[in-house]
């Protein structure tokens, strides 16, 4: 591996692209948040149908891209042609009095201030967008070689462009630098890129702006870093080398020491705010959005330099959760954009692509994107449990594990897990939190059992599935094949019921210790509260104290009662000091506003809750799940 920063510069030259349908993207009103996007279609059909997607594979709900769509218009020769709306987001346009050899030109303006990672950004500082929010998919064209034309002008003076697309205009042989033969665009990316079609087109994202641009070589493949927002100190080697830690990690799981990955170059986008956090992934790329204070800083001038003498640089929380998001993505490169749900072998960008076994391809990509961080060298052992009792708390804390199979879970992502309301956690579980326990589960079981890992069943699936769709049957039948019987019954029970999961046998059998301690005063009443201005109830967990004594989501919580004094409570450390001394069946009454009415409330006080740690009882137990050829490294690289 190697790591090196890195500007660009320079204008490419122009060049004709190579292609019938083609877009041209621009500024239109960088303060308005304007692009303006035209595309050239030649020899059109008769009637040719226009859309613009609904979703954005990765993320499983119906977001209407077309309600920021404006201005669209039709010519031929600059001779305005007929143009209809068939429905919410798709288009046909009336050329059957047009010459066969006609192209047909479309001009419209996108609005774009959504600062995830899912749809389109821009302003005076910076641009981003997907391509299923600005490009139209041209109807029976699908197949054909697509070019995307990014074009400069005075509001993109001083910016980069970066994407995984492939650029008309490379740089020099020389900026190669690696054995895929892959070379980025020359200059500063400004220029026109090619796309195999519109499924890729559709699949690779684009980040414009003043970045700071870093490269590494993994394995002979380049991938590159570019990070936008980040504050003065930040340390880009430390996330260049860290992030080739990961890399490297990831292909060494799925190919072995020295197999060679599925791809030829990669490209991680992020952008830091003052709060922010997600990823998405993509064929080739991701886009990542994280806080501004997890990025890594270099240290102070004065402070002593890591190393044996010195202070070992270890990743703070922030850090280690960007990393964990950093694997999470990386992951996906295999897990979901290649290895993919046998209903994703051809997306339909037009309604909902439902499938059951998105616990499959988020949940398993969550169970390993810490795990790898571990195997890598970046957490060590404790941490690495740390981060599993997280997910364990969160699932045992949700309700709605015992009402919604982690199966049902997947199949009504696009009505229920992104549609989040006040009733989510006692109806809902997430198929990203107890999909990585079901891989715990499964892979500790395995492991128990014999010398096979999940690891193997993963790269057998990979060999099974020639790196393409899958169905559960196929991954049923792995299992029988490695694990050298059934494992029907625990996939029945596991995944399509709600029983709890057994955890804690598992992961003591593996030299863990599982710990309970008490839970926070919101986990034993069964709130979830806002506490800025005052006690805000945000939900009302099924079965608990606070739904006995009728109180609901979205009152404001008053006060207390107690021996007849009643005492004003501005947060829950307030509710805690006036219920010392309360046994179990107590009564404290709750006063609360809801409508402009304030309601009497009694409580009764709950038998105490708790939450899981998980210690390591022996050597081996912070480490079950590294692989015997880098089990002796976490702590060695841990920073």
């Amino acid at each position: 591996m190697s790591a090196s920063a890195r500007p660009t510069g320079g204008t490419p030259r122009r060049a004709v692209p190579p292609a019938a349908v083609r877009y041209r993207v621009e500024v239109a009103n960088a303060h308005a948040h304007l692009w303006r996007v035209t595309l050239a279609i030649d020899h059109p059909a008769p009637r040719q149908r226009v859309s613009l997607p609904v979703w954005i594979p990765g993320s499983y709900l119906v977001r209407e891209f077309a309600q920021h769509l404006q201005r669209l218009r039709a010519h031929v020769d600059a001779r305005p042609v007929p143009l209809r709306a068939l429905n919410k987001n798709t288009w046909e346009v009336d050329l059957t009095d047009a010459e066969p050899a006609t192209t047909l030109t479309l001009c419209y303006e996108v609005y774009a201030f959504d600062p995830s990672v899912r749809t389109a950004y821009l302003d005076a500082e910076r641009g981003f967008f997907n391509p299923t929010s600005l490009c139209l998919r041209v109807h029976g064209r699908e197949n054909e070689t697509h070019a995307l034309t990014l074009a400069g002008c005075d509001a993109t003076r001083g910016w980069r462009v970066a994407t995984a697309l492939r650029p008309l205009t490379p740089a020099p042989a020389g900026r190669a630098g690696a054995a895929s033969g892959w070379r980025w665009a020359a200059g500063d990316g400004f220029g026109t890129y090619l796309a195999a079609d519109y499924d890729e087109l559709a699949d690779s994202p684009v980040m414009l702006g003043d970045f700071w641009c870093g490269d590494i070589v993994v394995r002979g493949v380049p991938h590159r870093f570019v990070v936008s927002g980040a504050p003065a100190g930040f340390d880009g080697e430390r996330l260049l080398r860290d992030t080739a830690h990961v890399c490297d990690a990831t292909m060494t799981l799925w190919h072995g020491a020295g197999g060679a990955p599925p791809i030829d170059r990669y490209v991680f986008m992020l952008h830091a705010t003052p709060d922010g956090y997600g990823g998405l992934e993509h064929r080739h790329s991701t886009a990542l959005v994280c806080a501004r204070t997890d990025l890594p800083l270099q240290p102070l001038p004065g402070a002593l330099a890591p190393g044996p003498n010195g202070v070992p640089l270890r990743a703070s929380d922030g850090y280690t959760t960007l990393l964990g998001l950093i694997s999470h993505e990386y992951f996906h490169t295999w897990n979901v954009k290649r290895l993919r749900p046998r209903e994703f072998a051809r997306y339909d960008y037009d309604r909902e692509n439902h499938t059951e076994l998105l616990w499959f391809f988020e949940g398993f990509t969550s169970y390993y994107d810490d795990l790898l961080l571990l195997r890598a060298g970046l957490i060590d052992p404790a941490t690495h449990l740390q981060l599993v009792a997280k997910s364990i708390n969160h699932v045992r804390q949700t309700p709605g594990r015992q009402v919604q199979s982690v199966a049902q879970a997947s199949w009504d992502a696009w009505i229920k897990y992104y549609r989040v309301q006040e009733n989510t956690p006692n109806a809902t579980v997430s198929y990203y939190a107890k999909g990585a326990l079901v891989a715990l589960c499964l892979d500790l079981t395995l492991r128990a059992e014999g010398p096979t890992t999940l690891d193997d069943v993963m790269r057998a699936l990979w060999q099974r599935c020639a790196g393409g769709p899958m169905r559960e049957a196929d991954l049923r039948a792995v299992l029988r094949r490695l694990g050298g019987r059934d494992f029907g019954p625990e996939l029945d029970a596991w995944v399509h019921g709600t029983d709890e999961l057994p955890l804690r046998p598992l992961l003591e059998r593996h030299g863990v210790r599982w710990q309970e301690d008490p839970a926070p005063l919101a986990e034993q009443l069964g709130v979830r509260v806002e506490e800025a201005n005052g006690i805000r109830l945000r939900n009302v967990l099924r079965g608990g104290a606070a739904e006995a004594a009728g109180m609901a989501a979205g009152d404001e919580w008053l006060a207390v009662e107690r021996a007849g004094d009643t005492w004003r409570v501005r947060r829950l450390d307030d509710v805690a000091l006036h219920a010392r001394g309360l046994d179990v069946g107590d009564t404290l009454v709750c006063w609360v506003a809801r409508e402009g009415r304030v309601l009497r409330c009694p409580l009764p006080w709950p038998a105490p809750a708790t939450v899981v740690q998980l210690l390591p009882a022996s050597a081996a137990g912070g480490a079950a799940l590294t692989p015997p050829e880098t089990a002796g490294r976490a702590s060695a690289k841990t920073r």
